[in-house]
């Protein structure tokens, strides 16, 4: 953080790149600290509020996370025909499990977040999530997601990657492998199950860090895999979801029957989704196209990509995996 000389405000400057930053306004920091995995800062800043930084790397915040949370849990479970059973990897903010828990459908939830310091934090002081952390419907548990989702029993309907951005050094790499989605996600899917991934900046500059890799990787194993992007302020950049699908007939869901299917099985009505809105979103720029199709590279074990910046060296689990 830096302080103005002249108004001795402070701004936090988050690196964007090695030629770029941008500053934000600190407000307030609520919570500043280093878990066993990564650091941890929970700062009220500009225009975003209350917004969560792992490792220096802005995560969420409270003006525009339900935007994202609609598009990473709403559309797999709409084209799923009956989501009961979900498993997420990662979210330890809580606002996945508060998304999938809107629908009425859903009888066992399973979070598995490694850091239990993130969880409890944002159980105490994000109240829009306090009510999914204390549900019935959701067991939570503070290990490797992998090693977890292996030996979980039985399989799911809907697996979420609700993870952070694949960063040297950061606790999150080994959950975007083809490695991962080959021998853990599918064979943890029931039949028709649909896998979705968060997939990091996708604009027409930005695509190629990371979106068009995961993208490959999801192709190189499941037979149908569903790219969408949407501008979020607070990562100053477009951003992209995965969404894999084991029946490829799912995903010709018309807006109308998306539509229908979020009134009829979502308790609340949608901020941002529709199918309108879903419909435009998968409708990617001609760049962004050509660099998918033209990506090559998975993520191996051994072989990947990761956003611009640096994680505390994170302790892998016994399985060599980290999440």
């Amino acid at each position: 953080m830096a302080q103005d000389t002249y108004t001795k405000r402070l701004w936090l400057e988050e690196d964007l790149a090695d030629d770029l930053k941008w500053s934000m306004l600190v407000k307030k920091v609520l919570y500043s600290g280093k878990s066993e995995y990564q650091e941890v800062d929970l700062i009220d800043v500009g225009p975003f509020g209350k917004t969560l930084f792992l490792d220096g790397k802005v995560q969420s915040s409270e003006v525009d996370e339900w935007v994202y949370h609609e598009l990473l849990v709403h559309p797999a479970m709409v084209m799923h025909p009956n989501p009961k059973t979900i498993f997420i990897c990662g979210g330890g903010e809580g606002a996945t499990a508060r998304e999938v828990l809107r629908h009425k459908s859903v009888e066992k939830v399973v979070m598995v977040d490694i850091d239990k310091v993130v969880c409890d934090f944002c159980h105490a002081h994000l109240e829009k999530n306090k009510a999914a952390f204390e549900s019935s419907r959701l067991e939570l548990i503070n290990d490797d997601a992998r090693t977890q989702l292996e030996a979980y029993p039985g399989k799911f309907d809907v697996i979420i990657g609700d993870l952070a951005d694949p960063l040297d050094g950061g606790p999150c790499y080994q959950l975007y492998t083809q490695d991962f989605y080959q021998n853990v996600v599918l064979p943890k899917l029931n039949p028709g199950g649909i896998f979705i991934t968060q997939s990091g900046p996708a604009g027409f500059l930005s695509c190629t860090e990371v979106f068009t890799c995961i993208n490959a990787t999801l192709r190189s194993v499941f037979p149908s895999v569903l790219p969408y992007a949407q501008h979020m302020p607070v990562f100053c950049d477009v951003w992209g979801w995965n969404m894999a699908l084991t029946d490829a007939s799912q995903a010709e869901l018309s807006a109308e029957e998306m539509d229908r299917r979020l009134a009829e099985r979502v308790q609340g009505s949608m901020g941002f989704l529709d199918g309108h809105t879903f419909k435009g979103l998968c409708h990617l720029n001609k760049v962004v196209r050509k660099c998918l199709e033209e990506e090559q590279q998975v993520y191996t074990a051994d072989c990947g990509r990761f956003i611009h910046g640096k994680g505390q060296a994170a302790k892998p689990a016994e399985n060599g995996s980290q999440q």
